[in-house]
């Protein structure tokens, strides 16, 4: 359901009373609660985006700020607009500890990995690797479980794809927001990209660096059994087939056969990456870059023929 005024180019979709989501480019973002009381917002998307996300905000809760942001992780297609948004309406940004490091300039996540195979994979060499600095308006998660802003909520930590990944769970409603523990879209087809058709997978695979933890984290959402599932990429999905559909995850857990990580997984702390897998060899470039150079030499050799052709 959009909800907005007619015309309004910017269609916020209710999937439950308390849950709309933003559907932008990159990723899904969340507004979680209901028109007239308290909210708050889940995740942000890339950077440029806090223009949109406010207006559509203040279609569902007019002028209304909300109480805090929280970030689910602070990879740069969730985090991107966190602190243009918090320095507009004045409130903090809550992640895990662990995504402190990454969320103040001090260092960066492990560098993704394009020879995992798949149509991320393929796309991610072209997206930027930027590091976000939160500053002062980063706050850390409490370590109770608690959520701020949503005293209804538990988030739970689930790494593997970012250290200090987290998932958000209502469990009066059975509504888990997921973030990119695991995704409701095929990522590794050119066809599920296309047509996002709804398909509980497994996490962005070119970006994920531990995959053990990563099957660990879908285990742990099966074991919430949730009835609704809102992940940053894809639809939102509901009933029975969410459940039935994490279990199946988590049992057959779709870990890659090769890759950076495929093997040995990356280690990080409070203080950020302390160790790194070699970096296999990624042939593409270079055979792109081959194929170039090899497209300009016999254009270079057509020009010539081209200009002898017409000298004679």
């Amino acid at each position: 359901m959009a909800v907005g005024k007619p015309g309004d180019s910017i269609p916020v979709e209710q999937v439950t009373p308390g849950l709309a989501r933003l559907k932008l480019a990159m990723a899904n973002v969340y507004f979680v609660g209901r028109p007239g009381g308290a909210w708050v917002l889940v995740d942000t998307c890339t950077p440029g985006h806090a223009a949109r996300i406010r207006s559509a905000a203040e279609q569902r809760f007019g002028g209304a700020r909300p109480s805090v942001i929280l970030l689910t992780h602070g990879h740069w297609d969730h985090a991107g607009s966190a602190l243009e948004l918090a320095n507009i309406w004045d409130v903090p940004i809550y992640a895990h500890r662990l995504e402190r490091p990454f969320l103040t300039g001090r260092d960066q996540y492990p560098p993704r990995d394009p020879t995992v195979g798949g149509a991320t994979a393929l796309l991610c060499r072209f997206f930027p690797r930027v590091a976000a600095n939160l500053g002062a308006r980063l706050k850390d998660l409490p370590a109770d479980g608690e959520v701020p802003g949503l005293p209804e909520w538990r988030w739970y930590h689930t790494p593997g794809h970012a250290p200090g990944h987290v998932v958000f769970f209502q469990p009066d409603e059975s509504v888990l927001l997921a973030g990119d523990a695991c995704a409701t879209m095929d990522l590794d087809s050119a066809i599920g990209l296309l047509t996002q058709a709804p398909r509980i997978s497994r996490p962005p695979a070119p970006f994920t660096f531990d995959w053990d933890q990563a099957h660990h984290s879908v285990e742990l959402l099966a074991d919430l059994r949730p009835q609704v599932l809102a992940t940053g990429h894809g639809e939102p999905m509901r009933g029975r087939e969410v459940a039935e559909g994490l279990a199946q995850l988590a049992r057959d857990f779709p870990r890659p056969g090769h890759g950076r990580y495929a093997d040995e997984a990356a280690r990080t702390d409070e203080s950020g990456v302390t160790y790194l897998p070699a970096a296999p060899d990624d042939r593409l470039p270079k055979i792109a870059a081959a194929a170039g150079l090899s497209a300009l030499a016999l254009g270079i050799l057509a020009v010539a023929a081209a200009r002898r052709r017409s000298e004679n």
